[in-house]
């Protein structure tokens, strides 16, 4: 069964672990949000009963 065989595919990972790690998390990891977060506290909205016609 090849599928069990790690030689050929255990190179293909760790290559593509290391270009993960090396080159493409530094890139993301400067890149800068272009819409920070706010803090504002959050307002409760008002509510009001509901008058069903009906009744």
């Amino acid at each position: 069964m090849p599928q069990l065989n790690p030689n050929p595919w255990f190179f293909t990972m760790l290559i593509s672990w290391l270009m993960l790690t090396l080159i493409v998390q530094p890139k993301v990891s400067s890149f800068t949000p272009t819409n920070p977060p706010s803090y504002k506290t959050p307002t409760l909205p008002k509510t009001s009963p509901w008058t069903w016609p009906w009744t």
